[in-house]
C-alpha cells in the first residue's frame, strides 16, 4: 500500500511539469524578418506579419514587400510545429509558406535577440500560380515600438 502511494506521488510530481507545458500559451504575434541571405527572386521580400489582435503598433496582417505592399493572408496555420499560409494573388504574384516557430511562449513578453531565429521554413513566390522561386529561410522577431 506504502509503495502503490508513494509511486502514485512520483507519477503526480512528473506529469504536473508536463501539463503546464502543454498548456503554456503561445501567442507569436509580431514581425518576422529573414536573417542572412534573403535567397534568390525574395530581394523585394520585407517580412511576415502575424498580427491576430488587429494592433495598431504591429502593421497589418499578410507579407510585406520592403516597398510596403501587402499581400493578405488566404489561408493561415498558426501552430508552433505547423506554422502555413498562402496569399492572396497581386498582378499575378503570390507567396507561400510552411515551416515551423523554434521556440514556444508569447514573443512579445520575451526578450528575443535580432539574430536568434524563433521561425524556419520554406518561402515560396508564385507567379500566375507557378513556382518561380523557393527559398528555405530563418527568420527574426520583431514584436513593434
Amino acid at each position: 500500500m506504502r509503495r502503490t502511494a508513494i509511486l502514485l506521488s512520483v507519477l503526480l510530481l512528473i506529469s504536473i511539469p508536463a501539463l503546464a507545458q502543454k498548456s503554456a500559451r503561445f501567442d507569436p504575434d509580431g514581425s518576422f524578418w529573414i536573417i542572412g541571405d534573403h535567397g534568390d527572386g525574395f530581394s523585394d521580400f520585407g517580412g511576415i506579419n502575424l498580427n491576430a489582435k488587429r494592433l495598431r503598433r504591429l502593421p497589418s496582417a499578410g507579407v510585406q514587400l520592403v516597398n510596403g505592399k501587402t499581400f493578405r493572408f488566404k489561408t493561415l496555420n498558426v501552430k508552433r510545429e505547423n506554422f502555413t499560409f498562402t496569399t492572396v494573388s497581386i498582378n499575378g504574384i503570390s507567396y507561400s509558406f510552411s515551416g515551423r516557430f523554434l521556440m514556444g511562449g508569447v514573443f512579445a513578453a520575451t526578450d528575443l535577440s535580432d539574430e536568434r531565429p524563433v521561425l524556419e521554413g520554406v518561402l515560396r513566390k508564385h507567379q500566375a500560380g507557378k513556382k518561380v522561386a523557393e527559398s528555405r529561410l530563418k527568420f527574426m522577431y520583431f514584436g513593434g515600438t
